[in-house]
């Protein structure tokens, strides 16, 4: 199973930006679909998370600008990224829960990371 990002880059203050997760390989399943955020010195953070129904969560910092979606046809989840901030500025991972064929537990799978940069 292999989880690919897209869709950082450089953007200014204000500016808008698009993730996309795609998960690939032997899935049976995909439970929760989530984006974290890592900056310098700082711990991982969760920024928003979707269940398999649709359910959504976001972290304080980023409601009412960053919504998540996902496609499950496509084993896709997006992060639509609206009024960025300096404070944006982070390395963004993707992870999901998936159960592969054949398995009988899940997965904690991450993605090898974007860098989304909003300069001011």
């Amino acid at each position: 199973v292999q989880l690919v990002e897209s869709g950082g880059g450089l953007v200014q203050a204000g500016g808008s930006l698009r993730l996309s997760c795609a998960a690939s390989g032997s899935i049976f399943s995909i439970n929760a679909m989530s984006w974290y955020r890592q900056s310098p010195g700082k711990q991982r953070e969760l920024v928003a998370a979707v269940t398999s129904g649709g359910t959504t969560n976001y972290a304080d910092s980023v409601k009412g600008r960053f919504t998540i979606s996902r496609d499950n046809a496509k084993n896709t989840v997006y992060l639509q990224m609206n009024s960025l901030k300096p404070e944006d500025t982070a390395v963004y991972y993707c992870n999901a829960d998936i159960f592969e064929d054949y398995s009988i537990g899940s997965l904690d799978a991450w993605g090898q990371g974007t860098l989304v940069t909003v300069s001011s």
